[in-house]
Parts: structure tokens; C-alpha cells; sequence
């Protein structure tokens, strides 16, 4: 199993996503755009693709030229029915690549906060194991909306889209699944100032809103993983049952 990892922003943590690629025996390829803006150059060397989050928007051409060619990969990446992941700016990036729109300092969040599953999510492998809602973390300014043909499976008051699929295996989730504590400590140690501006006294009240969420976040985020990482697993045992005998 190989996964292209694309990376937005320095030391963006798999957290979760680490862990079930792990068990599964992945290799996994990083392509830190925001160094050099290099991407795969083309789909057959993966059997997946992950787009991680960022500080940029999706929109950001000027500053950040490799966005085009990153959203039109995504869309070869899924069209060949290969499995697909954004997180975040990645879900972002997802949705300009399927034709929606970017709406951009519309949908402010951050922390651990609850998220509603869809009828449609609750029948989804992504999703389907963690009932009607969950708590996971968000760190988000923008928002998108829903691609043609995309299923919503996760929805919240501040952003609508939490979560989508588009066909098979193309996911896109507006939260930060992958955040489990270690990825969450990290962020407070390194961006302490653009937290406090943005939450004031969340730093104040860390440690007890990790007691109170980390644990059941942790827990749904590692089923998300473990999901769909799943998918890719399901690809490659249809793909050797297609190799004639």
C-alpha cells in the first residue's frame, strides 16, 4: 500500500491517520509542498492520496501556485477510483477540485466541538461506527459548498459541511480527525499567540478541556482512520480479484 502524503504547512502531524496506516504496513510518501511544490507527477505510483490542512486558504494561487495542479491531482486521484483524504484545507482543496465553491472567513472554528452524522454518514464506512455525533477538533476559517453528486455525511451550526464523500472513496472532512493529543500539543506549543488571539483562554482552560474531550475525540478520530484506510485496503483485494488467474 502506497500513500502520497501531501503536506500544506511545516510539521503538520498524521496524529491518528499515522497509527492506522501503521497497522496496515503503508509506505508513505511525503511531498512537502509548502518547501518546494513538488507533487507526485502523476497517480500510478500511489494507491492513495492524503491532502492535509494548512494556513492558506484554497484559493491562494498567488502566494501558494501549486493549488491548481494539487486540485486537478486530487480529481485524477478519485476519477481512477483510487481512495482519497482532505482534511481541512484538503477538504477544501477537495471541493474546488470537484466544482463547488470556497467561502472563505465564513465558518470560524476552533477546539474540540461535537459533530452531527447524516442519515447518510451513519450508513457510510467512514462514519458508521460512531452513532449520531462525535467530538473531534477543528481549526478552521473557511468553508465550501457541496459538490455536485457529493453525499454530506457530517454537518454542524457553524459549517454545514463537516464531512462528504464522491463516489467510492473520495472523502473530504472540514475537521481535524487526525488531531489526537499528541498532534493537539504540539499546536499549543508551537502557535500559542495565533491561539490565544483566536480563542481567548482556551490556553487558560487546556487542561481542562482535555480531560473533558481529548479522550472520546482521540477514540473517534481513530475509527475514522482506520476507516479509511479500510477503503484503500478494499481497493487493492477488488484490483488482485480483477488479475485474470
Amino acid at each position: 500500500m502506497r500513500v502520497a502524503v501531501v503536506e500544506n504547512m511545516r510539521n503538520t502531524g498524521l496524529g491518528a491517520l499515522a497509527t492506522a496506516l501503521d497497522e496496515a504496513g503503508a509506505e508513505i510518501e511525503w511531498f512537502r509542498v509548502w518547501r518546494d511544490g513538488i507533487l507526485p507527477p502523476d497517480i500510478a505510483g500511489h494507491d492513495a492520496l492524503v491532502v492535509l490542512g494548512g494556513e492558506q486558504s484554497a484559493l491562494d494561487d498567488e502566494t501558494h501556485p501549486y493549488l491548481p495542479e494539487l486540485a486537478r491531482l486530487a480529481r485524477r486521484f478519485g476519477d481512477a477510483g483510487k481512495a482519497v483524504l482532505g482534511i481541512c484545507l484538503g477538504s477544501q482543496i477537495l471541493a474546488r477540485a470537484y466544482g463547488a465553491d470556497n467561502h472563505l472567513g465564513t465558518a470560524r472554528e476552533f477546539g474540540w466541538h461535537s459533530i452531527g452524522v447524516t442519515d447518510e454518514g451513519r450508513a457510510d464506512p467512514l462514519l458508521s461506527a460512531l452513532g449520531g455525533e462525535f467530538t473531534t477538533f477543528e481549526w478552521h476559517a473557511d468553508t465550501f459548498s457541496l459538490p455536485a453528486g457529493a453525499v454530506r455525511l457530517a454537518s454542524s451550526a457553524v459549517a454545514e459541511n463537516q464531512a462528504f464523500r464522491i463516489g467510492r472513496a473520495v472523502y473530504g472532512t472540514q475537521f481535524h480527525f487526525e488531531a489526537d493529543r499528541t498532534v493537539v500539543e504540539q499546536w499549543k506549543a508551537e502557535f500559542p499567540d495565533t491561539i490565544e488571539r483566536i480563542a481567548p483562554g482556551w490556553l487558560q482552560s487546556y487542561a481542562e478541556l482535555t480531560a473533558r474531550h481529548a479522550g472520546g475525540a482521540d477514540a473517534a478520530g481513530l475509527a475514522i482512520a482506520r476507516a479509511w484506510v479500510g477503503q484503500i485496503e478494499r481497493q487493492e483485494v477488488e484490483m488482485l480479484s480483477q488479475v485474470p488467474a
